[in-house]
């Protein structure tokens, strides 16, 4: 039996479907797939000679180009390939994001800041939801606009757009999100240094600020770097710090916010397997036993991964309905930008040295 495929504008996440959750499967052969994953070859390949050469971020780029391709959507040969691209991909992506992350670096922050990080990042969130639901959206479009904030960007959105599911989030959403949250992670790291140097301050302070508060892995570290070396591995950490927030907060999510409205929050919860994949590999990684040649093809592994996921999810969504949504989505973005700076600025103040 052939599975079919909805239309660019029918609404359903193919685009992120980490847990299956839409219910369709992709044909089995390689050629089914072979026409899609080449389009979204080639767009991943022209976003990474474009951040290479212009210092561009690569997830930025690969959504640019996406939605540029956005016409291919009409095309339905393209459709299992895209839809393995943004699903099966998308998951192998994240698991691998835990070689970033080691349990010494973490703990090198100290308790204090620690508990600061954590707390920018659930209220962040809070704010997100508070903001949505303001403007008139629901909880869960809230938790998709706070948690990529809070935590690492598209790579955030892009998993918790999954585990919401396609009942509580469409397309249109999460493309509004991951357009909104790039503009503004460039923004931040061009702005967020130069209020730190207005400030005046230390290198582990202006770490912490730009490590917590900027939306994109890459944009926080190059705005760290930007600063001194030592703000950058500073933010480094912090970074990779509200990373190994985003498997917990996927949990809460899911816990909290079944992907049915309505239905029963289950007593057991059980973490999908690249949730799984990202503490193991985290914890190998905090063992020290991964060589730096390794652990550095896995990061870009990863990054490959992430941004072949981001331009399939470009290319199916209904820009239409993003056109329609006008600006209220992103003063939902916007508030939650607001608020992480605020917090991480008075951490690093207050709290931080």
């Amino acid at each position: 039996m052939t599975a079919k495929y909805p239309g660019p504008q029918s609404g359903p996440i193919m685009a992120a479907d980490l847990y299956n959750d839409v219910g369709e499967t992709t044909p089995g052969t390689w050629r089914d797939h072979l026409p899609g994953l080449m389009i979204v070859a080639l767009g991943v390949l022209a976003a990474g000679f474009l951040s290479d050469n212009y210092g561009v971020p690569l997830t930025l780029m690969a959504l640019l180009l996406g939605l540029a391709l956005n016409f291919l959507s009409v095309d339905t040969r393209l459709t299992p390939g895209l839809v393995f691209a943004s699903r099966s991909l998308l998951r192998w992506g994240i698991m691998l994001v835990g070689l970033r992350v080691t349990a010494e670096q973490i703990v090198a922050l100290g308790p204090v800041a620690l508990l600061c990080v954590a707390a920018i990042v659930a209220s962040t969130m809070a704010i997100g939801i508070l903001a949505a639901r303001r403007l008139g959206f629901d909880t869960a479009f809230g938790t998709l606009a706070g948690g990529a904030v809070a935590i690492c960007g598209a790579s955030a959105a892009m998993a918790l757009v999954a585990t919401l599911g396609e009942k509580r989030t469409n397309e249109a959403q999460l493309t509004l999100v991951l357009v909104g949250v790039s503009a503004m992670s460039a923004t931040a790291m061009l702005v967020y240094p130069a209020i730190a140097h207005l400030l005046a301050l230390s290198d582990l302070r202006a770490g912490f600020l730009l490590g917590a508060s900027i939306h994109d892995v890459a944009q926080a570290l190059g705005a760290g770097y930007a600063y001194s070396d030592g703000a950058g591995q500073i933010a480094a950490i912090v970074k990779l710090t509200r990373v190994a927030l985003l498997a917990p907060v996927l949990a809460i999510v899911a816990l909290f916010l079944p992907r049915q409205p309505g239905a029963r929050r289950s007593a057991v919860f059980s973490l999908p397997w690249f949730v799984v994949g990202f503490f193991v590999l985290a914890a190998i990684n905090s063992i020290g036993i991964v060589p730096p040649s390794v652990s550095t093809l896995a990061e870009k592994a990863a990054a490959g991964l992430l941004a072949a996921a981001v331009t399939a999810t470009a290319i199916r969504s209904p820009l239409s309905q993003l056109v329609a949504a006008g600006p209220r989505p992103l003063l939902v973005i916007l508030a939650a930008t607001v608020v992480a700076f605020i917090l991480s600025l008075a951490a690093a103040l207050l709290m931080i040295g």
